[in-house]
């Protein structure tokens, strides 16, 4: 090689490597400068994910009380047990701490009663999750056990559970919640927004083990707990109706059944019940059929039961009077409607004249079929919405059904009859209640509220305010109720009173003798009515046997709706026999509770009524035991 071409090569190979050199330095270059712009957010970004991590600090759900602040549904919070997988055994594995790990499993396992082997490979199988829940709802000397073997990546999370500490009492009220914490049902779902409150949060500062070192005050944002609903319901008068409930359908091998008591004076809803029943605690073991609240949401026809609210109207516009008495010729009765059509109506028994009063109280079907024909089907039609029927309540519960009364225009002339006997017509318990709270309290129709209101911060019972910093944006039925002089008046005080005497003879020598009291004057009306099997007509072996009861008749504290649903007939189906029992017992148990005073002895009726009814006895008014139920 020459000294040019050797000069060449020299120079060539400096300048590749003064290239090679340049290179390198604009990589260095630009590495520096995306360490310092973007590189430095992105380490900075996981630094932040490593040092720091923001939690949910979850709202306490507000607890529900009963009228006298008993505990129908709480919250405790337990603990769940997580792991980050991959931080902890990168961790041992970066220090070479393989046996410890397995050590620290399996001491990790039995303080939990797991397998060793079953946790060591669920962490193997989800090496590359952040976070793994292993267990839940730990007590504090679990969780402090686990705390003492210091295991990095290793954590509780708070989890609130609901509780219900009586079970299933007022389960269909309360309705339950599911596994996020929201109501699913009941007034858990109702008053959802208001019970939730609002979750906080927190970004904490973590050290090398995921443990928590500081928080920031600005990064700090407490929850917002929800709020206390106190009731309207009396747990003791609940627990009451559901044991005499649930006796008297497994008595009579009901299909289910269904009892409403309420505060005549005030609307208040003191107990609601339905069996079966199930366990709020344990949702997943009943149906959604055994959830539904049958006593709002099913409406059914309801027969007899239906007949005061057709008198009353008739007693107030003067179209009968108490002692009118109706010439009932035979056990049937043919209405000819012309030439070509007629209908019988048939009575359970013969007993010849009978007045307007005793129409009534010996629930006669060819009485009400006259006094029908009489009103008409427009004033019939009056009658019966007049007492909300066809209408809900608006009570503070999801899926209330308004029941059904036709529009007057597809009344047709078997309507008359039909409807006078409680039929053609769908209501539900709580509306039968409602309705019958009128002649209990001198005509007027009160609205159903079975909520009296939130705690506030001091533990005062007030409306909800959407004003106050809990607002749920759900209004209080109870907020807006008026006082009961400013609610609709049905018929007039004097019409009230009469009806309410009439049917305490429904208890004393009528169709309700078993529901008859020693202590308290109950007055009350019973109903038996066929069930209806569609285009095959009404059948002849299935019944729903209802009583409306209330009492003291002289200053009626509590009224009552119970329906019993296809008792076996084998034993019983009358609604005296059925239902009239159970829902005395429950009125008496409860005004026992209440310490109500016993009533005085139930002046017999007028001479003029007197005269005019059926095998009047004076001496049945002076000697409660004279004729108590069996």
């Amino acid at each position: 090689m020459n000294q040019q071409t050797e000069k060449s090569f020299c120079l060539g190979r400096a300048r590749g490597v003064l290239l090679l050199v340049s290179l390198l330095l604009m990589v260095m270059i630009g590495r520096v400068g995306y360490l310092q712009t973007y590189g430095r957010e992105h380490t900075i970004r996981s630094a932040e994910r490593q040092q720091h991590q923001i939690e949910t600090l979850p709202a306490r759900r507000g607890t529900i009380f009963d009228r006298n602040g008993t505990l129908l549904a709480g919250t405790i919070q337990q603990r769940d047990l997580f792991i980050d997988p991959k931080f902890l055994q990168d961790y041992f594995e970066i220090d070479g701490h393989k046996k410890t790990l397995d050590e620290s499993i399996d001491q990790l396992a039995r303080i939990l009663d797991k397998k060793p082997f079953e946790l060591a490979q669920l962490l193997g199988d989800r090496y590359e999750s952040r976070y793994l829940k292993i267990a839940s709802n730990l007590d504090e000397q679990t969780c402090d056990a686990i705390t003492k073997l210091n295991l990095p990546g290793v954590g509780f999370s708070p989890e609130n559970i609901r509780y219900y500490p009586d079970g299933s009492l007022a389960a269909h009220l309360l309705g339950g919640t599911g596994k996020d914490g929201h109501g699913l049902d009941g007034l858990e779902l109702r008053f959802d927004p208001l019970l939730a409150g609002h979750d906080g949060s927190k970004r904490v500062l973590k050290d090398a083990r995921r443990h928590e070192i500081a928080v920031a005050a600005d990064d700090y944002h407490p929850p917002e707990h929800g709020r206390h609903l106190i009731l309207t319901i009396d747990a003791n008068i609940q627990m009451i109706a559901e044991q005499e409930l649930a006796d008297t359908c497994e008595k009579n091998k009901a299909k289910r059944g269904e009892v409403v008591v309420m505060d005549p004076r005030t609307g208040e809803v003191l107990a609601l019940a339905n069996w079966p029943t199930f366990n709020p605690q344990n949702l997943e073991e009943s149906s959604p059929e055994t959830r539904a609240n049958k006593a709002l949401v099913y409406p059914y026809e309801p027969g007899s039961t239906i007949k005061p609210f057709i008198v009353g109207p008739a007693l107030n516009w003067r179209v009968t009077t108490p002692e009118e008495v109706w010439n009932i010729p035979a056990q049937t009765y043919t209405v000819h409607y012309d030439e070509h059509h007629s209908r019988s109506v048939k009575d359970v028994h013969f007993y010849g004249k009978l007045a307007t009063w005793d129409v009534l109280v010996k629930s006669s079907n060819i009485g009400m079929s006259m006094l029908g024909e009489r009103l008409g089907n427009p004033r019939l039609y009056e009658a019966l919405t007049g007492f909300g029927f066809g209408h809900a309540t608006g009570i503070e519960l999801p899926g209330e059904d308004p029941g059904r009364i036709n529009p007057l225009v597809k009344w047709n002339r078997y309507s008359t009859e039909s409807v006078a006997q409680g039929y053609e017509i769908m209501v539900t318990p709580l509306q039968l209640c409602r309705a019958f709270c009128v002649y209990a309290n001198g005509g007027f129709l009160v609205t159903p509220h079975m909520v009296r209101g939130v705690l506030d911060e001091k533990g005062n019972i007030v409306p909800e305010d959407p004003a106050l910093p809990h607002r749920s944006g759900v209004q209080l039925a109870s907020s807006h109720i008026p006082p009961l002089r400013e609610m609709p008046r049905v018929p007039d005080a004097q019409s009230a009173a009469n009806i309410r005497r009439i049917l305490c003879d429904v208890v004393v020598r009528g169709t309700a003798t078993k529901a008859r009291s020693k202590t308290w004057n109950i007055f009350g009306k019973t109903g038996t009515a066929h069930i209806s099997e569609g285009r095959s007509g009404y059948s002849d072996s299935k019944f729903n046997s209802s009583f409306l009861g209330g009492a003291p008749a002289e200053d009626p504290r509590l009224v009552i709706a119970m329906v019993v649903h296809e008792p076996d007939k084998s034993i019983a189906h009358y609604g005296g026999a059925v239902s009239a029992p159970g829902a005395s017992h429950i009125i008496e148990r409860s005004l026992t509770y209440l310490q109500v005073p016993e009533s005085p002895d139930l002046p017999a009726p007028s001479g003029l009524i007197a005269s005019v009814l059926h095998a009047f006895d004076p001496a049945l008014y002076h000697s409660r035991s004279a004729s108590i139920r069996d």
